[in-house]
């Protein structure tokens, strides 16, 4: 049984696609089979591993729904890409932003990932959605056939702020699509311990939903180093494998795996 986790949050800036391509190659490292789906229209994931030019590709996410929505056969492993450090990339294009349009006069609109994600997560351990920051129709999707989410946000007062409006969509998602959703946990990203303003930040996360959610302990330090792996198409293990970003992701996906 593989487990199906989407990476997601309504604010942008949150180092949801660092964590997305992070996570990927942290477990893949592991031995674990992986498969990364970029589900946002602006393809960063795809970008950020390597793929320059994603609206050239011959089949992306956008496609696969498509497919779907027309009721046309598919089979599992087409446009599927191999990344380097281990894992599987389903890229994504700008022609997805088309798509969730269309999704709205598609019977059962929500489901249509889901079926997707029935047909391929027999091969994977791990299927990983990296979601757009919006609660559009394509999050929706990512939610309804996802066995958790997880949230990264950034060591900062108005991100953390928006946190309210995306737990309680999961929670009408958990009630009315997918009774089955849980939160992985909430991430603190580019967090500088230096300063006050952080730990600060941190704390109010833990005094606010630390109760009934999961706060992940390891936490990802600010890094320019990490900025700098979606320039080079590789994940920070490979970009900068001893330093504190790598470290930090390694002990996620511990934390994950556990």
């Amino acid at each position: 049984m593989s487990k199906v986790i989407a990476i997601g949050n309504n604010k942008g800036g949150t180092s949801k696609t660092t964590t997305s391509i992070s996570l990927a190659g942290a477990l893949a490292s592991k031995g674990y089979k992986v498969l990364l789906i970029d589900a946002d229209p602006q393809a960063n994931a795809t970008e950020a591993c390597g793929f320059e030019n994603p609206d050239e590709l011959d089949v992306t996410l956008a496609t696969i729904m498509e497919m779907l929505i027309d009721d046309e056969e598919l089979e599992p492993g087409i446009g599927i890409l191999h990344h380097e450090e281990g894992f599987d990339l389903m890229p994504s294009s700008i022609e997805l932003s088309g798509i969730e349009v269309s999704l709205v006069n598609v019977m059962n609109r929500e489901r249509i990932l889901k079926d997707y994600i029935t047909m391929v997560s027999p091969f994977y351990d791990f299927v990983l959605l990296d979601c757009m920051p919006s609660l559009g129709m394509i999050t929706i999707n990512a939610f309804a056939c996802a066995d958790s989410v997880l949230i990264p946000v950034q060591a900062a007062y108005l991100p953390v702020k928006g946190l309210e409006q995306l737990i309680r969509t999961i929670s009408k998602v958990r009630k009315q699509i997918n009774p089955n959703l849980e939160i992985e946990g909430i991430l603190m990203t580019m967090v500088d311990g230096r300063t006050n303003y952080a730990k600060e930040i941190m704390e109010l996360v833990k005094d606010a939903y630390g109760n009934h959610v999961r706060i992940f302990e390891q936490s990802i330090p600010l890094s320019v180093r990490a900025a700098e792996t979606s320039a080079e198409g590789v994940s920070i293990f490979k970009h900068d494998p001893n330093g504190k970003v790598a470290m930090a992701y390694n002990s996620l996906a511990e934390e994950v795996l556990s």
